[in-house]
């Protein structure tokens, strides 16, 4: 009866509400509503709502919040979680101050006050005093566990930005990918990073980054004046991260440089965590379709990939990834390439190497997945840096592996579970020690984030959108 009554009172809520609601695009990656979850009673209040007027003028309520309830209602995503319901507030919280403050942050591209001129010329500058220009608005760094929602919250809150802002949504591997590629553009000036920084800004005031991570010493020895120059030129940043800021790049190499850009993040950002103990990921309906556990079994991963390229010829083909580097895929067709995994993954190549691969593959085969353990930690790097970019472009996965993603990494642990492995006693003798286990702490922080992927991109709801998007494509 209770269930009822508040099933109730939110369809008479969306009714109340229904002429401010935004018809904002439906991003693809959200789950869809379980039935079999268990779903917390959490209503909306009508004092929920922002009561900002929409900078179109038309009258319209607009913001995260909003579109969210609108999604719950519509049963396109589970009943309201209490964790994400705070991190809501400070997303419409946001949203009303830059609405707010959108013609002093420059945010519309077409407004006179975002128009270039003479003092937003780097080489002019270089001439001309100038005062900082920092923003009035805070912007917001959201950390939690896997699967709590950050992503798909950071993308709510984008698609409800007005089109004329100047506004940017991009994979942190992404956007150090593209600093790296124009600091070697501008290679020789006193200083480049300041350039860039005026570049970023020309182009996007608000800066969305998704899965901040730094495990990289040449990335963090550039990120404190980077930013420095992106808030003094006034970006407003929200970024989505499995870390709280003061544990960002921990135990890296040359840490003490990077320390004060965590302190001028904790200054230009407000920081929030997502503490949820539901991993909506994982509340896919996963299925075994494309995962293949067992050794040996490349004959089966060949017959998979064959049924997958039909009766397009399959060979090797050489593939432009980036700045002129190539990359030789052993087997080829029909948007889908095979590699075993040491061709991959014990090989020097990065980030940009994968999401040059993925531009122009939509599937991966991959033979030979190991148990990943101290003896090839280089490789469960690559590996972990290859799912995110799979995850993040939509590809396709078809696998085999000596174990379930649990089972791959279960012997990466952090230095706080290392702590707590019972010591040694006289009833538990050095034989009985896993000497493979590898104490690392960005893979221990990466691994539940690894398995998850792992899990929702083998998930009936991921397989199912792959083949969507395929098919919208044009074929090449």
């Amino acid at each position: 009866m209770r269930f009822l009554l508040l099933s109730l009172r939110r369809v008479t809520l969306f009714s109340r509400h229904r002429r401010y609601y935004t018809s904002a695009p439906i991003h693809n990656s959200l789950i869809p509503i379980n039935p079999s979850s268990p779903s917390p009673s959490l209503i909306f209040s009508s004092s929920s709502f922002s009561t900002l007027v929409h900078p179109n003028g038309d009258g319209k309520i607009a913001g995260p919040l909003v579109e969210y309830e609108r999604r719950i209602v519509a049963g396109e995503l589970l009943d309201g979680d209490l964790c994400q319901l705070g991190t809501l507030r400070e997303l419409q919280r946001l949203y009303d101050e830059l609405v707010q403050s959108a013609d002093a942050c420059r945010l519309d591209r077409y407004s006179a006050s975002a128009k270039p001129t003479k003092s937003s010329n780097w080489f002019w500058k270089k001439f001309v005093s100038h005062s900082s220009s920092v923003s009035p608005v805070k912007g917001l760094y959201l950390y939690g566990g896997v699967g709590t929602g950050k992503t798909m919250l950071m993308d709510l809150f984008f698609h409800q930005l007005p089109a004329s802002w100047r506004a940017q949504r991009i994979h942190f591997h992404n956007f150090m990918l593209s600093v790296h590629s124009r600091l070697q553009k501008h290679k020789g000036l006193e200083d480049p990073l300041e350039v860039v920084g005026l570049e970023i800004a020309d182009e996007a005031i608000l800066l969305c980054l998704d899965e901040f991570m730094v495990n990289d010493v040449a990335d963090a020895l550039i990120l404190n004046r980077l930013f420095r120059h992106l808030f003094n030129n006034g970006i407003v940043l929200v970024a989505t991260s499995n870390r709280a800021p003061d544990n960002l790049y921990e135990r890296g190499l040359q840490r003490d440089l990077f320390l004060p850009f965590i302190s001028t993040l904790k200054e230009r950002c407000v920081v929030r965590e997502i503490g949820s103990s539901v991993d909506y990921r994982k509340l896919t309906s996963a299925e075994e379709g494309f995962y293949f556990i067992g050794k040996d079994i490349s004959g089966l991963i060949k017959q998979k990939f064959q049924l997958l390229v039909g009766d397009q010829p399959a060979g090797p083909q050489v593939v432009e990834v980036v700045m002129g580097r190539k990359l030789e895929v052993p087997l080829a067709a029909d948007g889908c390439a095979y590699f075993r995994f040491e061709e991959l993954c014990d090989r020097p190549l990065g980030a940009a190497d994968y999401l040059g691969l993925f531009k122009k593959f939509h599937t991966l085969a991959l033979e030979g997945v190991p148990v990943f353990g101290l003896h090839n930690r280089t490789a469960a790097y690559r590996f972990v840096t290859l799912v995110d970019v799979m995850y993040e472009t939509k590809a396709r996965l078809l696998c085999t592996a000596e174990g379930s993603p649990l089972e791959l990494l279960e012997r990466i642990v952090t230095i706080s579970d290392a702590q707590q492995i019972a010591p040694r006693t006289s009833s538990r003798s050095r034989k009985s020690d896993d000497l493979d286990i590898c104490v690392d702490n960005e893979l221990g922080f990466a691994k539940d984030r690894t398995i998850s992927r792992l899990t929702e991109m083998n998930s009936r709801e991921y397989l199912e959108q792959h083949s969507r998007m395929s098919a919208e494509q044009p074929s090449s």
